[in-house]
């Protein structure tokens, strides 16, 4: 957790700095992005909110979410730039994160591997990586997930 942090610390300053807000729509790194962001100190000036959207049931609380998502299957650069416009659309920031794969040990229902996953942001700019660690490891998968993303806010800022 402690790398994670550094990343976040480096996001905290820039968004402090530019005066800007940053709201998350994760999945399989299962809120890691959004604990890093909160764990520095004075998260409130830039963090808003973030949610964990895992399943398709979760996905159904958002009512609206089919209009948003067309038809971009999980774990891919277009649900997951969905997901980044729906964090920053909802929760009113300025920026939104957005993040879908598969981390493990098994792949998705997709046929996505294991370490398989798109990070994005959307706000000022939008940008989309995708994240292979060739690794079963859940736990490594999730922090190279969360890391990715937070480093593509920091690289946009």
């Amino acid at each position: 957790m402690l790398e994670l942090i550094q990343h976040a610390q480096r996001v905290s300053d820039l968004l402090v700095e530019k005066k800007q807000t940053v709201a998350v729509a994760e999945s399989a790194a299962g809120g890691l992005i959004s604990a890093a962001l909160l764990a520095v100190p004075g998260a409130s000036r830039y963090y808003i909110g973030g949610t964990v959207i895992y399943t398709a049931r979760a996905w159904n609380a958002f009512h609206d979410v089919k209009d948003l998502l067309g038809t971009a299957r999980s774990s891919t650069e277009a649900n997951a730039l969905a997901r980044g416009r729906i964090a920053r659309e909802r929760f009113g920031a300025t920026w939104g994160i957005g993040e879908t794969g598969a981390a493990g040990p098994d792949g998705n229902r997709y046929g996505d591997p294991a370490g398989h996953a798109w990070v994005a942001v959307s706000g000022p700019a939008e940008k989309a990586l995708l994240v292979r660690t060739a690794d079963t490891d859940r736990v490594r998968n999730m922090h190279a997930f969360a890391a990715a993303a937070l480093s593509l806010l920091a690289d946009s800022l």
